[in-house]
């Protein structure tokens, strides 16, 4: 009995300068030029699905889901803190704003 092949492979043309940058690109990741493609193919794949597939839950998650969004907003301390802060392209003082 043949095994089955687990992997299909997938074959593209594309112009030179675009293959300049996945390389350069992947080089930064230290990554091969196929993983890097790969990844980024199925990360673009998946982006898409979860744009146009729609959320299923159960009708109790969903009332607990509109309830949990209906409740007024509250401070997060950790946020509030970084928002105090001097963004690092600021001129002036590095120190919390007031």
């Amino acid at each position: 009995m043949a095994a089955r092949r687990k992997e299909h492979p997938l074959s593209m043309r594309l112009p030179e300068s675009d293959i300049a940058i996945i390389d350069r690109a992947a080089t930064l990741r230290g990554r091969s030029r196929t993983d890097f493609v790969r990844d980024a193919a199925v990360r673009a794949a998946e982006d898409v699905l979860m744009e146009t597939l729609p959320i299923r839950m159960s009708a109790a998650g969903f009332k607990a889901f509109l309830a949990t969004i209906s409740e007024p907003a509250k401070p997060v301390p950790e946020l509030k803190e970084i928002f105090r802060r001097a963004a690092p392209w600021e001129t002036g003082s590095s120190k919390a704003r007031s």
